[in-house]
């Protein structure tokens, strides 16, 4: 820590966005106005329309970022404690709005003084340059900061320390001629956003495959690429929806004790670079698409709608969320057989809906537990609080038996016995499909369950035992 300590008493000045924070609390806050006004959106034009410095004091009016929740750079934050003790003054100079700023301000305790945004001016580059020349006078200051605004900073600063800069200030830091002081994170944003992608989840698009697999296609080549191509669309067009979760949860995300290590929640990851990562990933999703029937785009596009009104709404909504994922679920395996042009019977699209909404209540379920006691619906960010769990639980043990119940319709129907030739052979799989939903909520309910659970059945090699059995099961029954 003492390698930061400079002893002079010029004032320090430290800019917040980028500096102070891994983050931007302007971007921040959008996202938070966002998901508490979705339909509201449209009145950000107008507030920006006006200017920056408008826009940002309409934001932080209507919006509320918790200041101890907020990613800060441990190293800055100690190099100020260092300062503070050896007596220097410090001033807090962004350009983010003056709520905002007092609230970090306060929290933290390390500040003599705060300069910031206000309605009227927008406290950034040059602007935060006069206000601390006229603050500072001939006595000088010395200066925090990171981005190409603050390199005017930079050269009128006794000595200079440069936060994780960008393009610009680092460019400045390799060629500057007076004092400057780097400090950078190890963190890679490149890593940060491929996992912020979440390709593990893509495990889940193996439901295209469903209908190519129950129409025993299994060596049609034609209709093997096309599933392929059906899973790479649906997995892009997920990762980016979880993007926009992600960006849409910040504030919950950073008070979950796991959550809270993400890209975006972690300040890994810049917002904007985020949401041109979405972006990228929507278009590439869509064009994809376009070589596979229109049928399937049309239930792509359906799946993007639904997504992104169960980020913005539905996920906060009780009940409605676990019935909105069952159903995103199941429009995957709709999706595949649209590719392959194949009309799934209402066996499979029945079990399905039960089915995933016994793992969708597991994944609520498995939430409500890691906030604990006293959870509520503003901790949790969603529609349940901590009296529910047992009603979670039960529904989601019933729509599993409620599954296993169609699958053993099925299997006695008439379809079945023109479609094997032996379909007793088929009956093990109840046991075997009760066997992974009874393991799933036992492990639920003992609090080892630490992943969708989805992903947990892809990749428990127990559950995949099950699923190899019950292949092998379709497969005798079919041609033996």
């Amino acid at each position: 820590m003492d390698t930061y300590v400079t002893r002079t008493g010029r004032p320090l000045f430290v800019d917040l966005d980028g500096t102070l924070i891994r983050g931007d609390l302007l971007w921040e806050s959008l996202f938070h106005f966002a998901r508490q006004e979705p339909l509201g959106f449209w009145r950000l034009f107008g507030w920006a329309f006006q200017g920056k410095a408008v826009l940002k004091d309409e934001l932080a009016a209507r919006t509320t970022i918790d200041a101890a929740t907020l990613p800060y750079r441990a190293e800055v934050v100690a190099a100020l404690e260092a300062e503070r003790e050896a007596g220097r003054p410090i001033v807090l100079a962004t350009a983010s709005n003056e709520r905002l700023a007092h609230a970090v301000s306060d929290h933290l305790g390390l500040f003599d003084e705060v300069m910031a945004s206000d309605r009227q001016v927008n406290l950034s580059a040059g602007a935060k340059l006069d206000r601390i020349r006229a603050r500072c006078g001939k006595e000088g200051f010395d200066y925090f900061g990171n981005s190409h605004d603050d390199v005017c900073l930079f050269e009128a600063a006794e000595t200079a320390t440069v936060v994780q800069p960008d393009r610009s200030a680092r460019r400045w830091h390799g060629g500057a001629t007076r004092p400057a002081r780097l400090i950078a994170d190890q963190g890679s944003v490149l890593r940060g956003m491929i996992k912020a992608m979440r390709p593990h989840q893509w495990s889940k698009n193996v439901l295209v495959f469903v209908p190519m697999a129950l129409n025993h296609e299994f060596l049609d080549l034609r209709m093997i690429v096309t599933a392929l191509l059906a899973f790479v669309c649906f997995s892009l067009a997920a990762s980016s929806v979880y993007i926009l979760n992600d960006l849409l949860d910040l504030a919950a995300d950073r008070r979950h004790k796991t959550k809270r290590n993400r890209p975006f929640a972690s300040g890994l990851v810049p917002i904007p670079a985020g949401l041109g990562l979405a972006a990228g990933l929507f278009i590439s999703s869509f064009a994809i698409a376009t070589l596979l029937p229109w049928e399937f785009m049309g239930a792509l596009a359906f799946y993007m709608v639904a997504t992104t009104a169960y980020s913005f709404a539905l996920k906060r909504m009780l009940l409605i969320d676990v019935l909105t994922l069952a159903g995103l679920y199941t429009t995957r395996i709709i999706a595949g057989g649209l590719a392959i042009q194949s009309t799934e019977s209402f066996w499979l699209l029945a079990f399905s809906i039960f089915f995933f909404l016994s793992l969708a209540l597991v994944k609520r379920f498995v939430e409500i537990m890691d906030f604990g006691g006293g959870a509520n619906r503003s901790s949790t960010g969603r529609g349940y609080v901590d009296v529910d769990l047992d009603t979670v639980g039960q529904a989601g043990m019933a729509s599993g038996f409620a599954s296993v119940m169609v699958l053993a319709l099925y299997i006695d129907s008439g379809e079945v016995r023109e479609l094997y030739q032996h379909p007793y052979l088929l009956w093990p799989l109840c046991p075997l499909v009760l066997y992974i939903i009874v393991r799933i909520w036992v492990l639920a309910r003992r609090g080892h369950m630490n992943e969708d659970p989805v992903v947990f059945i892809m990749h428990d090699w127990r559950s995949q035992i099950m699923m190899v059995l019950g292949a092998c099961m379709f497969l005798v029954a079919a041609y033996v």
